[in-house]
């Protein structure tokens, strides 16, 4: 996966082209996108698309666990079969199994927006099987570390990163950059991300979608030198196991043979049908 788009849960109108922008993912948001005063019948509107979409690539973003409004959000969520929560603000492994005691079918992305949060990041991540992933809610993560960047971000990056591999949930997405027009921008922060592990991004407009894949898309060197090492190992017909001697004298250890596949895969992803 390595496209998100939030789409603001108030806005109907929105839902059906947000789908049509083709990410893998579209998330409903309820949370920060939403008004007060628009929460209860925000929340009717995502609900029902989901239930009539529910095999379609969407999520939805509940209200904080400490909100007014986080019981509604699960009371409605919970009539949705396999629904998709991505949950704001989770600090522990105890507000992970909250959610899920209220809707057992879900599957979670548990948002890390704290010191505490990111701190236990391998505890929520492995607090249960139908967590899916965590991600890092950097706005709110920046302003209680008071810091302004990626520099002040890259401990908290690179934990994100660790855990998810850890806890077996693969590589995370980056969180969202807020400056719609700044495609250059974009782009170099994503490609920064990749180069930290990261594969994939949230996004906020549908414009950012196309550099977001550009960023995390393999170049075709890349690919050919993975594809030709993975055909390389297959040729020569030796076991999958500790460090491989090729005919033409390469040494193949398994961390580069799980590098290409992971290269490999992610180039087949996102080039489909190459011609």
């Amino acid at each position: 996966m390595l496209t998100a788009l939030y789409v603001p849960a108030n806005r109907p109108d929105r839902f059906a082209k947000a789908v049509a922008a083709g990410p893998d993912l579209v998330v409903f948001d309820l949370e920060d996108a939403v008004p007060v005063g628009d929460k209860a019948e925000a929340r009717g509107w995502a609900v029902a698309w989901i239930a009539a979409n529910a095999h379609g690539p969407v999520q939805i973003r509940v209200n904080a666990l400490t909100s007014p409004w986080i019981e509604d959000d699960l009371a409605a969520i919970s009539a949705v079969p396999s629904v998709r929560i991505r949950v704001p603000k989770v600090e522990s492994a105890a507000d992970v199994r909250a959610v899920l005691d209220k809707v057992p079918s879900a599957r979670i992305t548990a948002l890390l927006e704290s010191p505490l949060g990111v701190e236990r990041a391998y505890e929520i991540a492995t607090a249960d099987p139908r967590v899916e992933a965590i991600a890092l809610g950097e706005a709110d993560l920046s302003s209680a570390l008071g810091v302004d960047g990626a520099e002040g971000l890259a401990w908290s990056r690179g934990r994100l990163v660790s855990a998810s591999r850890a806890a077996g949930l693969g590589a995370p997405m980056m969180s969202v950059y807020p400056h719609v027009g700044d495609l250059p921008g974009l782009l170099r922060t994503s490609i920064e991300g990749l180069r930290l592990g990261f594969v994939g991004r949230s996004a906020i407009h549908p414009r950012q979608l196309a550099t977001i894949v550009e960023a995390f898309t393999p170049t075709e060197a890349e690919a050919t030198a993975a594809a030709e090492l993975l055909a390389a190992v297959d040729a020569a017909g030796v076991a999958d196991g500790g460090v491989i001697v090729l005919p033409d004298g390469r040494m193949v250890d398994p961390a580069m043979l799980g590098r290409a596949r992971e290269i490999t895969t992610l180039h087949h992803q996102t080039n489909p049908h190459p011609h």
